[in-house]
């Protein structure tokens, strides 16, 4: 009876470990990081900011789509697969004509990814225009 258990779970470990793995592969999206503080701005600035990803996974990574939270920010983004192990810059500037205060400027990106929405951001308190 002690072998029966042994065997049962050395093979719920084995079946475990084969998830596991199978969870960890295709495209992974690793940014170099995923929000820059610019602090105080002047209302009318405009502030832009390049965030560096690689595709940390086993498979191409596809972006099929990066969305801002408002027309004041406009994101661009690579169009075509990003290998495994290479990498790719998603640009995103923000206009922070007619805001007023703390701004935080959130970008989703959609992908093929392990995790299909990442999120970056710029965040700035837009103070008002000095003359």
């Amino acid at each position: 009876m002690k072998k029966l258990g042994l065997i049962l779970t050395l093979f719920a470990m084995v079946f475990a470990f084969q998830a596991n793995a199978q969870s960890e592969s295709g495209a992974v999206i690793t940014f170099k990081e995923k929000s820059v503080d610019f602090g105080d701005i002047s209302q009318g600035d405009k502030v832009s900011h390049t965030f560096e990803l690689t595709n940390t996974g086993t498979t191409p990574l596809i972006i099929s789509n990066v969305a801002a939270t408002c027309g004041c920010t406009v994101p661009s983004w690579p169009k075509d697969p990003i290998a495994p192990g290479a990498k790719a810059k998603i640009e995103v500037s923000f206009n922070s004509a007619g805001k007023m205060g703390k701004q935080n400027s959130v970008v989703r990106i959609y992908s093929n990814a392990s995790e299909p929405i990442e999120k970056v951001s710029l965040i700035s308190n837009v103070l008002p225009k000095t003359k």
